[in-house]
């Protein structure tokens, strides 16, 4: 008897676990030469062993050339990734999301481009260049859960551009979402959290920065791989819907550093949620 009820409490455990889902959100930093030493072929490496530590169930990324999103999979083996360029196909920056495949499936995806034309390659508004948003539907593995991820990378110039693009976002999401399943929301959104576009952001969603039980490390996200100077920017974020039955347990701003040196002008922004069924 004693021994069916520890096998009953131990797959009772492991089933609650596997609702925790871990999201990572990372701008890598787009691989230009005039980095000197903080040159892609310098700092992907370390990147790539930072993930792996943390081991993230989705991280969506920003600023992905085609042969960084392509390195990143091949150190990831265990992980896949959805999305495509904001040129179209595997042209240009993505904002990919990998998966752990041994923890969650695929179901569903889509990428589309921030802008009045936002089926086809283009750029919106007053933007500087073309913006997209990559969508996917997960499924946790022996579970019923199920839920979406958003990740984007919103335009550093366009004022106008932020906030049409958040309410695109937004839109997107009631338009796919017609199970009322969970919403992460996750990028970098190049907009500090008194601006319009984030203000439109938390009047229907939760930032998870503001509302985690548990919250570690700096404020700031964005470092410009200025080790001497204290990051004090947050512009990037990982948001979730108001579901009473999804929990932010944790979140941190992820300040690794090797000899004086960032992987990313960014520090990675990653959240621990309880996704209750």
């Amino acid at each position: 008897m004693k021994k069916a009820l520890l096998i009953i409490t131990f797959l009772s455990v492991a089933l609650m676990q596997a609702q925790d889902v871990a999201f990572m959100s990372y701008n890598i930093r787009l691989d230009v030469a005039s980095d000197g030493e903080n040159a892609w072929d310098k700092r992907k490496e370390f990147l790539t062993n930072q993930v792996k530590f943390y081991a993230p169930d989705v991280m969506g990324i920003q600023e992905g050339l085609p042969h960084q999103v392509s390195f990143i999979k091949e150190s990831l083996p265990n992980y896949k990734f959805i999305g495509e360029g904001r040129n179209g196909g595997s042209i240009g920056e993505h904002s990919a999301i990998f998966f752990n495949t041994e923890k969650l499936t695929n179901v569903k995806q889509g990428t589309f481009w921030l802008s009045t034309t936002p089926h086809q390659p283009s750029k919106g508004w007053d933007a500087a260049y073309p913006r997209i948003c990559t969508y996917g539907k997960f499924k946790v593995s022996n579970s019923k859960k199920v839920f979406y991820v958003l990740n984007t990378h919103l335009d550093h110039r366009g004022e106008e551009a932020r906030k049409e693009s958040v309410k695109l976002i937004l839109a997107k999401i009631k338009a796919i979402n017609k199970e009322n399943l969970p919403v992460v929301l996750m990028g970098d959104f190049n907009s500090l959290p008194e601006d319009e576009a984030i203000k439109l952001l938390t009047n229907t969603m939760r930032d998870s920065y503001k509302e985690a039980k548990l919250t570690f490390g700096n404020e700031g996200t964005f470092n410009g791989f200025k080790a001497d100077k204290i990051a004090d920017r947050r512009i990037d974020y990982i948001f979730t819907d108001k579901k009473s039955g999804l929990r932010i347990e944790k979140y941190a701003t992820l300040t690794d550093s090797k000899a004086l040196k960032y992987p990313s002008d960014h520090f990675p922004v990653y959240v621990l949620l309880k996704m209750e069924e």
